[in-house]
């Protein structure tokens, strides 16, 4: 075997030189060599290269599988003695350290070559100094590989955290993955092993060789790799970044306005199913575009860091800094980001830091030990999912974590990061039986560690990325999940420190409602105006995410009864009472033209549905129109978003009109501008329908009506304005009489 260097010549055997009769002085001592050959030296640097000693100075070289080796520099060249088992050496009668190369044979071919172990370490005091404590905000760029010049030398330094191992080697294709001749040195107390290898760049495929604490050895892909192999391969790849950014304009923008009183529209994706087949790059030709036209602020992608299995949609994630390689290179999906900036469009990603996949050569156990996860089992494995648990209280892990999410932001200029699985992060008693768990320091229920984390993630994120959005997938009734993290609640916690929380429980009502025949409605009219009890105790996201449409939960448009015009007619409806509802809104892709079956992710959304060729292309064109202009007269309409978190922006016209299946009610803006909503929801016309309405507003327009024939409605519209009355309604001094379509959501604004 021939490893990979930076130049290659062929040179005629030399004969030996003088000074490699002094080579048994020179040579590696029997403990050391046993260390080296066994992968547990932890300082190799200390023994191999050149060192002063008395006479002279001590070249030693550990080449496997070479015939010979040979010291040049500008005035010297010297063949070292072959000691055996691929260790050569000798002294030579200098007087300082050389800058020096060597020549190594094999079979024949030479390679001239660095010596890896002439060098300093790459890392400094302070880099080390911040990962010991745990506080390293920028830890992408001390650990994994680098392509840098180090000491005017052009190569790859690697800097892996494994604290319990023996030993490690770094091995890959430049090596033709024999680590034996590149092991790494432990730098201090900080567990993090370091080496710069000469003449390699990017592109190299590379993994971690650990020797764990019983002897074993066990190979692992690097936790900091920022480019992985296209799975199910599972090398890591030594990656430099060359896209240069065009969205100066957004970023400049974007922290303007606080999100909660700015326009939030997402649309949900998952980017392998969206037009399955296409690359980062090609997305980003049809992505934004789409985005654009149906008039979403922002996409969520489901997540896109590197997971070793497709059907886990990305939420067992193995490569925490790498996206996923089955779309293309990083810089593409920097591309992709940037596109959809340009477009004017944000970027929200999924982040998954509740759990791990238990794969050999990721982190579980990763240097022989608990590493990643937590060393008590009872906590380590999460009993849903067959994984493992992050150890929150490990100050290491938590750095890890906190600076991977500075990461998406920084180096991807992601500008929001959903959690996922936040309420399995927060509870000890996650799914887990009596007996299963132990109580905190407290007798308590709730996962300190995991407080302090989310905490101490959320600030970070907010003062080093101005105008990024945290979001949190948090089921639960958790006090202070939006708070700022300074405020204490009343359970004595400070606030987690989020920027918006999915809302649940209004999906998980609203749905509820819109399953039953329109005839038992009226018997749970609650199910819709509930979530107004709760509605400003979190700064709330409205969520119909992938979630609601897989694993026979089916479409959102098949959760609808009645037939196929009343279930279409439905989910319009339903959709015009999300926009207008308090919050923000996501909608899953394929949910905006009303796909029948379900999500699945290998063949993503039926597109057919909107060709014109097909039949019945309006029944779901026009559900896609719809949305489009949901969102158009949302994002001109301040009152549907600019006091989301405000309760003076909300108020009942009727929230009681339970026999009618009727739900009416006024949203304003920050100089008190209404908009009117009104949503019906039987499957009849209701004629000169009286509303109370304030008496201030003289005349009222209609905004959108989910009914119209564009939408495949009816048709009952009001095409002209509507004037109130000065007959009191509803506790109102005036009123106006409206008809009501069927299965309908009407909006008006004052003319």
């Amino acid at each position: 075997m021939t490893p990979k260097a930076q130049k290659k010549t062929r040179v005629p055997a030399q004969a030996p030189a003088p000074a490699v009769e002094a080579a048994l002085s020179a040579a590696v001592d029997a403990g050391d060599r046993e260390r080296l050959l066994h992968g547990t030296h932890h300082d190799p640097h200390s023994v191999l290269g050149a060192h002063p000693v008395p006479g002279g100075v001590a070249f030693r070289a550990f080449r496997p599988h070479a015939q010979a080796v040979t010291v040049v520099s500008d005035e010297l060249r010297a063949e070292l003695h072959d000691d055996g088992d691929g260790f050569f050496s000798g002294l030579l009668p200098l007087t300082e350290v050389p800058v020096y190369r060597l020549l190594v044979t094999y079979d024949g071919t030479v390679h001239e070559t660095e010596d890896a172990y002439r060098f300093l370490p790459t890392l400094g005091e302070l880099d080390l100094h911040l990962i010991g404590e745990g506080r390293h905000e920028q830890l992408w760029r001390a650990l994994g590989a680098h392509v840098t010049t180090h000491e005017q030398v052009a190569g790859t330094r690697f800097a892996v955290w494994a604290p319990n191992a023996r030993g490690v080697r770094v091995t890959g294709s430049f090596s033709f993955w024999d680590g034996t001749g590149y092991p790494m040195r432990s730098l201090g107390g900080t567990g993090v092993w370091e080496l710069f290898v000469p003449g390699i760049g990017e592109g190299e495929l590379y993994k971690f060789e650990i020797t764990r604490p019983d002897g074993s050895r066990t190979l692992r892909a690097d936790p900091l790799a920022r480019r992985t192999e296209v799975p199910p391969a599972t090398s890591s790849i030594v990656h430099a970044s060359h896209h240069e950014w065009g969205d100066a304009e957004w970023l400049a923008r974007r922290a303007e306005t606080p999100v909660h009183e700015a326009p939030f529209s997402v649309y949900e994706v998952h980017l392998p199913s969206w037009r399955p087949g296409l690359t980062y790059r090609e997305l980003a030709e049809e992505l934004p575009a789409y985005v654009r036209e149906t008039g979403f602020t922002h996409v969520e992608l489901m997540p896109v860091a590197e997971h070793p299995f497709g059907g886990s949609w990305g939420y067992q994630v193995t490569g925490f800094y790498a996206p996923t390689a089955r779309l293309g290179t990083p810089d593409d999906f920097k591309y992709l980001v940037d596109r959809l900036h340009q477009a004017g469009i944000g970027v929200l990603m999924d982040w998954v830091p509740a759990h791990f996949p238990r794969d050999d050569w990721a982190l579980a156990e990763f240097d022989g030990r608990p590493l990643y996860e937590h060393h008590d089992p009872r906590r380590a494995a999460h009993p849903d999912w067959g994984t493992l648990e992050f150890d929150f209280g490990r100050r290491e892990v938590r750095n890890f974590l906190v600076a991977n999410a500075v990461y998406w932001c920084e180096e991807f200029h992601i500008d929001g990061l959903r959690v996922d699985a936040v309420a399995s992060m927060l509870y000890l008693d996650y799914s887990r039986e009596p007996g299963q768990w132990t109580p905190n320091e407290h007798g308590g229920r709730e996962n300190l560690d995991a407080v302090a984390f989310l905490q101490e993630m959320n600030a970070t994120v907010y003062r080093r990325c101005p105008g990024v959005v945290t979001v949190a997938e948090e089921s639960t009734a958790w006090d202070g999940v939006t708070r700022p993290t300074h405020h204490r609640g009343p359970s004595g916690f400070g606030g987690l420190g989020f920027g918006l929380k999915w809302n649940m429980g209004w999906m998980h009502d609203s749905l509820q409602y819109m399953s039953h025949d329109p005839v038992h409605r009226k018997y749970h009219h609650h199910e819709m105006t509930f979530s107004m009890v709760y509605a400003y105790s979190e700064n709330y996201v409205l969520p119909i995410s992938h979630d609601e449409v897989v694993h026979g939960k089916r479409s959102l448009v098949s959760k609808m009864p009645g037939d196929w015009w009343q279930q279409r007619a439905g989910l319009r409806a339903y959709l015009g009472f999300m926009w207008a509802h308090p919050g923000k809104q996501l909608l899953f892709m394929g949910q905006e033209f009303a796909q029948g079956a379900e999500w699945s992710e290998a063949r993503g959304p039926d597109w057919w549905l909107l060709d014109p060729e097909y039949g019945a292309e309006a029944d779901h064109r026009g559900v896609r129109d719809l949305v489009r202009d949901l969102n158009a007269v949302y994002r001109s309409t301040p009152a549907l978003w600019q006091r989301d978190t405000d309760p003076a922006g909300f108020e009942w016209i009727t929230g009681d009109a339970a026999e009618d299946n009727v739900f009416a009610f006024l949203r304003h803006d920050a100089e008190g501008t209404p908009l009117l909503a009104v949503s019906h929801l039987s499957p009849v016309v209701r004629h000169d329908y009286r509303l109370g309405v304030p008496d201030d507003v003289p005349a009222w327009a209609e905004a959108l009506n989910t009914d119209a024939a564009r939408y495949g409605g009816s048709g009952a519209t009001h095409p002209d304005v509507v004037k109130p009355e000065p007959h009191p309604w509803h506790g109102r001094p005036a009123s106006i009489r409206l008809t009501l379509p069927p299965l309908a959501t009407v909006w008006l604004r004052p003319a």
